[in-house]
């Protein structure tokens, strides 16, 4: 490999305890979705830690969730720039699952591996290289940190597309896998809401006067829930229903609230078709109701290209050299930012934080070992981006 990567990856040797002072103050401080001054805490600390020669940051300033992050860097002319994506909000509200804890080789706390430790990997790859190569000498970067993703990236979506536009690739540093895997795919998502309307009536006296928004609700949900197909990879899961007064009322409103998943656009766009062509057959079976649908898709799929598959093979040689894993891991159910990326026509790799377990559980834990290398594959990709 390049002297220049090299030289980075040694400046890493030996930094683990730096790199868990860095992570665990970002831990201690709660960080939910809808915990703003937490986030905009964490957000303050990640600047301040990130504070580096030539890396510019920027707020992109938000009215529902902490302040998203932007850095960038001039870097190399004529060089595409490469993208590197996180976010800093958990999944936790303040006293359900708090504070950093040492455990032997673990280290335990919420964002320890979704995706904080991520978030550190980054920091402290671009201090080894502005220490070294220079951050000059590198492609440009474009680093995102959203605020929002836990819930989707409503905002951050925008935010990641419009900075990393035109970029020749994105590496998202979401929880690691077992063995080092990269993720090259995961499901696209989306939630739809069906309400139904009928016209309420007494059971006993007036029920043929009725129409009932329930059971045409009922046939909507038994219709959506045959679109799963396992082979295919979509899913649909009827996960709430709300309907009615009482036993002796017929309910004039039903709602249902749907989530579905599938491995590409064009199967995304057909779910909701079906749905469609479900709910006006519901409605027309049901004389006097009538179904509104809303929702859609949420996040489109990772899908796996040939240029993310080249992605994934320069990156997984840079793995192999910091003493990682590097195999491809399977198709991936949830969604995260890396479908972003990818739906905007950059090839992306995702799962780059360190190693761990138990993303969004109270188990939730890295490998401590896990964070130099991490940082030290990450250097040497960007340094032989720029033939360093």
């Amino acid at each position: 490999m390049g002297t220049g990567a090299e030289e980075a990856a040694r400046y890493l040797q030996g930094k683990t305890l730096e790199m868990e002072m860095a992570l665990a103050p970002l831990v201690e401080v709660n960080s939910f979705t809808d915990n703003v001054e937490g986030g905009r805490h964490v957000g303050h600390m990640l600047r301040e830690q990130w504070k580096l020669p030539g890396l510019l940051s920027e707020v992109v300033s938000s009215t529902r969730y902490a302040d998203h992050l932007v850095f960038r860097t001039q870097g190399v002319p004529g060089l595409k720039p490469v993208a590197l994506v996180g976010h800093l909000d958990t999944v936790f509200p303040p006293g359900k699952f708090e504070g950093y804890r040492v455990d032997g080789e673990l280290r335990r706390g919420p964002g320890t591996l979704d995706m904080k430790g991520g978030l550190v990997v980054i920091g402290a790859a671009l201090r080894a290289l502005a220490e070294t190569v220079g951050l000059a000498q590198l492609p440009p970067l474009r680093v995102v940190v959203v605020s929002d993703e836990e819930v989707g990236s409503p905002e951050g979506q925008d935010v990641i597309r419009s900075v990393c536009a035109g970029s020749a690739a994105a590496l998202v540093f979401e929880s690691g896998r077992a063995e080092d895997a990269i993720i090259t795919r995961r499901k696209g998502t989306g939630a739809v809401e069906a309400v139904a309307h009928g016209k309420a009536a007494h059971a006993g006296n007036h029920h043929a006067e009725g129409a009932n928004a329930l059971w045409a609700v009922a046939r909507f949900v038994d219709a959506v829930q045959q679109l799963t197909d396992y082979p295919r990879g979509m899913t649909v899961n009827v996960g709430k229903v709300l309907g009615g007064q009482g036993k002796n009322t017929v309910p004039d409103h039903a709602e249902a609230h749907v989530d579905l998943r599938f491995c590409t656009r064009a199967d995304g766009e057909l779910l909701l078709q079906r749905f469609r062509e479900a709910a006006h057959r519901a409605a027309a079976s049901v004389p006097g109701t009538r179904l509104e649908l809303s929702g859609g898709i949420s996040r489109e799929p990772l899908e796996r290209s040939a240029e993310s598959a080249a992605l994934l093979e320069a990156y997984a040689a840079c793995a192999r050299a910091s003493g990682l894993g590097a195999s491809e891991a399977g198709l991936i159910g949830g969604g995260s930012d890396a479908s972003t990326t990818s739906s905007s026509g950059i090839p992306s790799i995702d799962g780059l934080g360190p190693r761990g377990k138990g993303f969004h559980t109270v188990e939730e834990h890295i490998e401590v070992a896990t964070l130099v290398p991490k940082a030290q594959a990450l250097a040497r990709f960007l340094a032989l981006r720029a033939g360093r």
